[in-house]
C-alpha cells in the first residue's frame, strides 16, 4: 500500500543532503571541478523562469536590441551576490536563514520569514502561470484547466523521496539543457542582425529620457534577481562534503565559483536569446506592440516562417515552468528549517506553497480572462523586486563581518560594489512600484 512520506526526505531536505556529496582528495582538478557543477545550475533556473520572458519580450519587440545590455548589466550582477551567497554557505557552514535565526530577535527574523515566504510563493505563481500558458498553447486546454494540471507537480516531488541530490541535479540540467537548445535552434531559424546585437551590448545614453524604456530596464533587473535564490544558494552548496581546513574551504569556494559563474552566463544567455528573438521578429516588423508571451507565440509562425519556431517556443516555456518546481520545494525547506527550526514533509511544503500560488492564478485567470496571465506575471515580478533587499542586506551584512567570514569577509571592492547594489537595487525597486501603482 503507498503511503505518503511523513518526514521531510532527500533530496529536498537540506539536512538530509547537507555533506551527502563526497570530493575525493586527490581528483585531477577538471574532476574536482565536475563533482563541484550543480549548485550552480539549481539556482540559474529561476534566472530564466517564465516571469523574465514578459519584460524580455516586450523590451526586443519594442526597442530591438538596445536593452540588451540591461539583461547583460542585471546578470553580472546576479552572480556578484550569488558568488557572496555561495561563500557565506562553505566559510560559515550555515545558510543565511540560520544564521538570521542566530544574530537577530524573534520579531525580525518573522519578518523575514513571511517576506522569503512571499518570495517563494510569487515565484511560484509564475511557474504556475507560465506551465498552464504552456500547455494552452501547446495542447489547447484553457488556461484555468493548466493552471489546475500544475498541482500535479506535486506527484514529481513524491516520487523524488530518497533519492540522491546529484539526480535532482541531473533533472534541472536536462530542463535547462531543453530550454537552452531551444532557443539556439529559435535564433538560427530567425536569423538575428549580430552586428544589431553586438551594439545592444553596449548602453545607450538616450534611452535614459525615454520613461519606458527605464521602466523595462528596471523591469528586467527587477525580475532578474530571485530573493529565495540567496537563501537557497548557501544552503545547497553545503551538499558538497569538504576536506577540514581554511585551504579545503578555499578550494571549494574556488571551484563552485566557477560553477555559479558559468551556470548564471548560461541563463543570461537565454534570456538575452529572448530579447534577440523578440527584437529580430517583431521590432521593425509592424509588430513592436507584441508584449505577452502568447502573442509572441501565436506570431512566431508567420513570422519567421516556420511552424518549428512556435513549437520550439512552447516546449521552452513548458521546461522553464516546471524547472523551478524543485527549487522552490528546497528553498522553502532551507527558509523553514532556518528561520523555524520546523521540518515537515516535502509534498506536504511544496502543496502548500504551489497551493497559495493556485489561488490568486486561479482567480485572477477565471475574473480578468485568459489574457490576463501577463499582467499577473508582471504583478509576481513586482512582489519578488519588493523582497529582495530584505534578502541582500543580511547577506551584506554576514558576508561583510570578519568574526563570522573569518578571513573569508569581503574585501573593500566586494564591500563597496555589493552596498552600491543594494542602493541602486533598493531605489529602482521603489520607482517600480510606484509606477505599477
Amino acid at each position: 500500500m503507498f503511503k505518503l512520506p511523513t518526514t521531510a526526505t532527500a533530496p529536498f531536505c537540506p539536512s538530509e543532503v547537507r555533506g551527502s556529496i563526497a570530493i575525493r582528495p586527490g581528483l585531477p582538478a577538471w574532476k574536482k571541478l565536475l563533482a563541484f557543477c550543480g549548485p550552480g545550475l539549481l539556482v540559474s533556473v529561476c534566472y530564466m523562469d517564465p516571469g523574465n520572458w514578459a519584460t524580455d519580450i516586450e523590451a526586443g519587440a519594442k526597442y530591438g536590441h538596445a536593452l540588451l545590455f540591461v539583461v547583460a548589466a542585471a546578470s553580472l550582477a546576479a552572480m556578484l551576490l550569488q558568488t557572496l551567497a555561495m561563500k557565506l554557505g562553505v566559510a560559515t557552514g550555515y545558510d543565511l536563514a540560520r544564521l538570521s535565526r542566530e544574530h537577530y530577535g524573534r520579531r525580525a527574523n518573522t519578518a523575514l520569514w513571511l517576506l522569503a515566504e512571499l518570495a517563494i510563493v510569487a515565484c511560484d505563481l509564475a511557474e504556475v502561470l507560465g506551465s498552464a500558458l504552456a500547455l494552452h498553447l501547446l495542447f489547447g486546454v484553457s488556461v484555468l484547466t493548466g493552471v489546475v494540471l500544475t498541482a500535479a507537480s506535486t506527484l514529481v516531488v513524491i516520487g523524488l523521496k530518497g533519492k540522491g541530490f546529484r539526480r535532482l541535479e541531473a533533472i534541472v540540467l536536462a530542463l535547462v539543457a531543453t530550454i537552452a537548445s531551444c532557443f539556439l535552434v529559435e535564433l538560427l531559424l530567425a536569423g538575428p542582425e549580430w552586428s544589431a546585437v553586438r551594439e545592444g551590448l553596449m548602453p545607450h545614453a538616450g534611452l535614459a529620457t525615454d520613461r519606458e524604456a527605464v521602466y523595462l530596464a528596471i523591469g528586467i533587473v527587477g525580475a532578474t534577481v530571485m530573493p529565495h535564490n540567496l537563501y537557497l544558494h548557501s544552503s545547497i552548496v553545503q551538499t558538497r562534503r569538504l576536506g577540514e581546513g581554511e585551504a579545503a574551504r578555499r578550494e571549494a569556494i574556488r571551484f563552485l565559483r566557477v560553477d555559479t559563474v558559468v551556470s548564471l552566463a548560461l541563463a543570461m544567455l537565454v534570456n538575452g536569446a529572448i530579447l534577440v528573438l523578440a527584437a529580430t521578429a517583431f521590432h521593425g516588423t509592424g509588430y513592436a506592440d507584441v508584449a505577452s508571451i502568447e502573442d509572441a507565440y501565436r506570431l512566431l509562425e508567420p513570422v519567421v516562417g516556420t511552424a518549428a519556431a512556435a513549437l520550439l517556443f512552447g516546449i521552452a516555456l513548458l521546461a522553464a515552468g516546471q524547472s523551478s518546481t524543485f527549487t522552490g520545494t528546497i528553498a522553502g525547506q532551507i527558509i523553514m528549517e532556518g528561520f523555524l527550526d520546523l521540518k515537515i514533509p516535502c509534498w506536504r511544503r511544496h502543496l502548500i506553497t504551489r497551493a497559495l500560488a493556485l489561488v490568486p492564478a486561479f482567480i485572477g485567470v477565471a475574473v480578468l480572462g485568459e489574457h490576463a496571465v501577463g499582467t499577473l506575471l508582471v504583478l509576481s515580478q513586482v512582489v519578488l523586486s519588493l523582497q529582495l533587499p530584505f534578502a541582500l542586506y543580511p547577506l551584506l551584512r554576514f558576508t561583510g563581518r570578519r568574526d563570522i567570514m573569518g578571513s573569508f569577509a569581503n574585501g573593500p571592492l566586494t564591500r563597496i560594489a555589493g552596498w552600491s547594489l543594494f542602493v541602486a537595487i533598493s531605489a529602482a525597486n521603489l520607482w517600480l512600484l510606484a509606477q505599477f501603482l
